[in-house]
């Protein structure tokens, strides 16, 4: 019974002008969080998005979905790794990452600080490349790293 309640609650949430302007909005963060990524050199898989929420292809910065998934999270900045079209790093490990932009929009922050998230975000996966002896570069796993 109680969960007829709380779907009767959402569904009259969902029936004021403020839930549109809160759903507008999401999308426009997503928007605005796609771009700053695709800035910064990654890829969406879509291109863009339509919604809430985005696959990004970690290939361009030589990262893995499961390496970027618990270097975010040490940043404090959920995410899934998520396997991408034609993937070719295995299931557990993948070549993405799925993010959306409901709790932060929920939170207050807009476009701008969605654009900054952005920027965080591959900072982070920059940072998950260090100097190898020969002078190339190698990405650090996640038992490399202290927590």
């Amino acid at each position: 019974m109680h969960v007829i309640a709380a779907k009767a609650v959402a569904f009259g949430e969902a029936l004021k002008p403020s839930f549109k302007v809160y759903a507008e909005s999401v999308a426009a963060n997503a928007k605005a969080l796609a771009s700053s990524l695709k800035e910064t050199g990654l890829d969406i898989v879509s291109g863009g998005t339509d919604n809430h929420l985005m696959l990004v292809d970690l290939r361009p910065k030589n990262a893995t979905g499961k390496r970027a998934e618990a270097a975010l999270g040490r940043a404090n900045i959920t995410c899934n790794k998520n396997g991408i079209p034609f993937d070719p790093e295995k299931p557990f490990v993948t070549s993405g990452v799925r993010l959306g932009t409901p709790a932060g929009t929920t939170r207050g922050f807009g476009q701008a600080e969605f654009r900054e998230i952005g920027k965080l975000i591959a900072e982070v996966l920059d940072g998950l490349k260090v100097a190898n002896s020969d002078g190339g570069i190698a990405l650090v796993g996640i038992g490399d790293l202290e927590t």
